[in-house]
């Protein structure tokens, strides 16, 4: 799956791939492959990435324009 959001919000905050990868402790390599859709993404580092952007990992995937994320679930 190729999730052109994670491309996208990257660049809207002046951040290189190297610098999201240290966030999800992997290479500048593997990250480059979650972006282009080589790989997919773990939902396990789709929701570190949420939280790192301040938004839910339904706008990450492309389910909703609303950047805004969910209130936190009592189950997490």
């Amino acid at each position: 799956m190729n999730i052109a959001r994670l491309k996208d919000i990257r660049e809207d905050n002046d951040f290189k791939q190297a610098d999201i990868a240290k966030v999800l402790k992997t290479t500048q390599q593997q990250y480059s492959k979650y972006e282009i859709g080589i790989q997919s993404i773990p939902i396990e580092r789709l929701d570190k990435l949420a939280d790192f952007y301040n938004v839910s990992v339904d706008y990450l995937i492309g389910r909703t324009d609303v950047r805004k994320p969910y209130p936190k679930s009592i189950l997490k």
